[in-house]
């Protein structure tokens, strides 16, 4: 009974090793949707990312910024990649609106297969560029 135990716990640690890396943040704001989701927009290109996508209906956008600073020593390494998703909804409580940005790092490959991403811990571009436009976009307009 205690090996089970001890091979229960191993296996359930050994899953959760391999989290999925991503800065998460959610902030409320009295702005209403449409303006937080216009000014996320305009932000994101004022931060030095490009917008990927968005959609209007579900207030979603995405961006991204290529890295092409950093070296590796590592032949199939290109570059990084950083990605920011914004999703605009409903307020809790006292706010009108809520804002939740997740921000993320890739390291750019290419292999045998062709091009491939690999998820890395966020880097601090990524999460200062979420941070400056969550501040400007919950600010009082």
């Amino acid at each position: 009974m205690r090996r089970l135990y001890i091979l229960t716990l191993t296996l359930g640690l050994g899953a959760c090793a391999g989290g999925v890396k991503s800065a998460v943040s959610s902030v409320g704001t009295v702005r209403p949707a449409p303006d937080a989701f216009a000014c996320i927009r305009e932000q994101i290109k004022k931060v030095g990312f490009t917008q990927e996508s968005y959609d209007e209906v579900e207030l979603r956008v995405t961006a991204r910024k290529y890295n092409e600073q950093v070296r590796r020593p590592d032949v199939q390494f290109r570059r990084l990649v950083d990605r920011m998703l914004f999703d605009v909804g409903p307020g809790r409580g006292d706010t009108v609106t809520t804002i939740a940005v997740e921000a993320r790092t890739f390291a750019d490959l290419m292999t045998h297969r062709g091009p491939t991403e690999q998820q890395e811990e966020p880097s601090e571009t990524v999460k200062e560029a979420a941070r400056t436009i969550l501040d400007r976009c919950t600010a009082q307009p």
